[in-house]
């Protein structure tokens, strides 16, 4: 993939952990970095023009400062800052139709203190064309770090349904652990059947409930041929749970260099849409999470 990775920035802790994490991500892909700061215009005509030309003089020394920040400790890096006149959800959102992944920090200079992902973060993972990352802070450099990392030790963590493969999140997940020569740690969750704990079944016995992991395991393996053959490097390690999905997802986040996970897409959702999961996995989740829109 050639396209470039985008980073949002602000000025805040959360945005520089973000774009520290781009930067190792666009050089472990061999593709530019592009950096976008936002201000739009201030509303009304009172305000003095002195004071707007102020403001957007701060965000382009700010946005200068993290370029040269960035290209001091990458030098090889293909790497420029832009400023956008517009809200910094409509100029990322724009930017990303020609990025091919785009990465914010879980919330920026808004909010308040003990909220887990701001409104920009999250509607960039509802609703932006190509995969996302959010970075919480203190992970800026934790992942990539490309030949200091012996083979295995980064590990890659995707939720994954045997029953409903996406093709879209798999290949995100697998080309992910490929790059960084990390193990990729399979998550498939599953639920007791209906029936077996109906309200006439008093208990479920160990070798039934062994007999339906086992069959989930089974279709786990079958499910994940294809990828293994397409990325023979990558060492797979499945995982069946009797967890619901978002918990079992999250057990394995704190321990994890990056979390993937899907997004459904849907045509009719002008601002984007996403399931219970992912939305539980992003407030809650101990590590960078990725997000891939699908089609089904």
């Amino acid at each position: 993939m050639r396209h470039p990775v985008l980073a949002g920035i602000d000025g805040s802790a959360h945005s520089s952990a973000a774009a520290d994490w781009a930067a190792r991500e666009a050089a472990l892909r061999g593709v530019p970095l592009r950096l976008i700061h936002a201000s739009p215009p201030l509303p009304g005509s009172a305000v003095p023009a002195p004071a707007v030309d102020r403001l957007r003089h701060m965000g382009e020394r700010m946005l200068q400062r993290a370029v040269t920040d960035l290209s001091d400790r990458y030098p090889d890096l293909d790497l420029r800052g832009e400023h956008a006149d517009d809200t910094p959800a409509s100029a990322l959102l724009e930017a990303a139709r020609a990025a091919g992944l785009l990465v914010v920090g879980t919330r920026g200079t808004g909010g308040f203190d003990g909220l887990a992902v701001g409104s920009v973060a999250l509607r960039m993972a509802m609703a932006a064309p190509c995969p996302v990352v959010l970075v919480p802070p203190g992970h800026a450099q934790v992942f990539g770090e490309g030949a200091h990392t012996a083979r295995g030790a980064a590990r890659v963590v995707v939720g994954f349904n045997a029953h409903h493969p996406v093709g879209e999140v798999a290949d995100f997940a697998f080309a992910a652990a490929e790059a960084r020569g990390a193990d990729l740690r399979v998550i498939q969750a599953w639920a007791l059947p209906a029936d077996s704990v109906s309200p006439r079944t008093l208990a479920v016995t160990e070798e039934d409930r062994a007999t339906w992991e086992d069959q989930e395991a089974l279709q786990l393996s079958d499910a994940l041929r294809a990828w293994q053959e397409k990325y023979p490097r990558v060492t797979v390690r499945p995982d069946v749970m009797l967890l619901h999905p978002a918990e079992a997802l999250l057990n394995t986040s704190g321990g994890a260099e990056l979390l993937v996970v899907g997004r459904r897409t849907d045509a009719r959702a002008v601002e984007g849409r996403m399931g219970p999961i992912t939305h539980a996995v992003l407030h809650h989740a101990r590590c960078p999470v990725a997000v891939v829109a699908h089609t089904r």
